[in-house]
């Protein structure tokens, strides 16, 4: 049997159960965020190219900011930073020529932009 509820309180109960889901999306998101970086940072010391392997071993990550709805990590190479765009994009040689790059950051970003959209959908789907 249903229970008469006045519209008031009706609004006021819709409004807090989808204020409770929002937090709930919001919180799964913020989990799946860090969890995604900390597998970003292990693809790229494994797939970075690796001379003395400083290079590779200085990927970390880096919350920037947290609210309770909003989060921004930061992946970034804290032992050897101004090699990232060089390795990337390759460079031009001392005495001539050029040093072709090695594409590692942007195909992980690729691969890690896909597996969050997909576990963001999960979350977001309850």
């Amino acid at each position: 049997m249903a229970k008469n509820i006045p519209l008031s309180e009706l609004a006021d109960e819709v409004e807090k159960a989808l204020a409770e889901y929002s937090q709930d999306v919001a919180d799964g998101i913020k989990t799946e965020v860090k969890q995604v970086a900390k597998e970003a940072v292990q693809t790229l010391k494994a797939t970075s190219p690796k001379k003395t392997g400083e290079y590779a071993g200085g990927w970390k990550v880096k919350t920037e900011y947290e609210a309770d709805d909003d989060i921004r990590v930061r992946v970034y190479n804290s032992k050897k930073p101004q090699l990232t765009h060089l390795l990337e994009n390759g460079h031009a040689k001392q005495n001539g020529g050029r040093v072709e790059g090695h594409p590692h950051i942007a195909t992980v970003e690729r691969q890690i932009s896909e597996k969050l959209e997909e576990r963001v959908k999960v979350v977001a789907k309850g």
